[in-house]
């Protein structure tokens, strides 16, 4: 179905707007699941949000380290093989030899995806030595994580561990999948981030957990969120309504100027987060990043899965930035 999206972007004042922001340096560091995304008609795809946001960071050119565990198994190798033909570096890929690689079966529901996240999988044992070691070859310009890496005690640890030796500042991207968050873990994580990305159904259900008065809308529970964990910038993903933008007590919000035929939305977020995260490394503005970020991401809901290995999609936008 063809959705028309008109561009509603408000500008906040300019002092955080983020023109003339000072581009971070060398590259960003990406931690978490990696896993096959597996479609009811079986077919499969790689993801994962770590490795979906890794993937596109390294067609835009930004070389990340992806720090994950898989399965000494014909899915790792795989995984491997894939991660090596796109140009990524896989120095951080920790191989266990008893657990499987990751998989999540995804049910679509009128191209909405549902997640069936086994536990137990190879990147729940990600190795916090191994993973240190593995980061501090790197420069590391920002740590990048999702909640979910967190479900279990040696995921913890092995974050711990990267926040402490990774000097640059922490991207959190908030998955509630369910039941492998809790409000204080999530809390926690939150704490020590500089830049938080929730979906608008999210930040809901966080805000229920925290209070009897939760704000009614997605906009007061960011700001809420922001101001609880002293966030610079709380980025709140909205569908096909687009996304909005809570930084230092102002408002940014935005709808991608695009016309497409969705195939399926699984991966929108992270492609979104991907493109926040360039644009935090190269130093654009606020509005800039906000409304490439939305168009990127809905030209990736006309391909099936988070990934594709067709770089026309990646290339097209590079070039439009280029430009602008």
């Amino acid at each position: 179905m063809a959705r028309r999206r008109t561009n509603d972007a408000k500008e906040p004042p300019s002092e955080a707007d983020g023109s003339g922001l000072t581009p971070l340096a060398t590259r960003p560091v990406v931690v978490g699941e990696v896993l096959f995304d597996v479609f009811p008609d079986g077919s499969r795809v790689l993801g994962g949000a770590p490795f979906n946001v890794a993937w596109h960071l390294e067609a835009f050119g930004l070389r990340p380290l992806v720090v994950t565990r898989i399965g000494n198994d014909e899915l790792g190798d795989e995984l491997l093989a894939t991660m090596a033909g796109w140009g990524m570096d896989t120095a951080g890929v920790q191989v266990d030899p008893d657990v499987v690689t990751g998989q999540v079966r995804v049910t679509l529901d009128g191209g909405s995806p549902t997640f069936e996240i086994a536990p137990g999988q190879a990147w729940d044992r990600l190795d916090a030595d191994a993973a240190v070691a593995a980061a501090s070859n790197v420069d590391g310009a920002l740590l990048y994580h999702g909640s979910l890496m967190a479900r279990s005690g040696t995921g913890r640890a092995a974050l711990r561990e990267l926040r402490c030796r990774i000097a640059g500042p922490v991207f959190m991207d908030v998955n509630l999948r369910d039941p492998w968050w809790s409000p204080g873990g999530v809390g926690s994580l939150l704490s020590d981030a500089r830049w938080a990305k929730l979906s608008a159904d999210e930040i809901l259900r966080l805000a229920r957990t925290r209070t009897d008065a939760a704000p009614a809308d997605p906009e007061a529970a960011a700001a809420d969120l922001a101001r609880t964990h002293d966030l610079e910038q709380v980025i709140v993903t909205c569908g096909e309504d687009g996304a909005f933008l809570w930084v230092d007590g102002c408002w940014l919000a935005g709808r991608p100027p695009l016309e497409v035929e969705v195939v399926d939305t699984v991966g929108a977020g992270d492609a979104f987060s991907a493109v926040w995260i360039t644009g935090l490394l190269e130093g654009w503005s606020t509005k800039a990043t906000l409304m490439r970020a939305l168009d990127f991401s809905a030209a990736l809901c006309t391909v099936r899965g988070a990934t594709t290995p067709d770089r026309r999609i990646h290339n097209r936008h590079l070039e439009i930035w280029k430009r602008e």
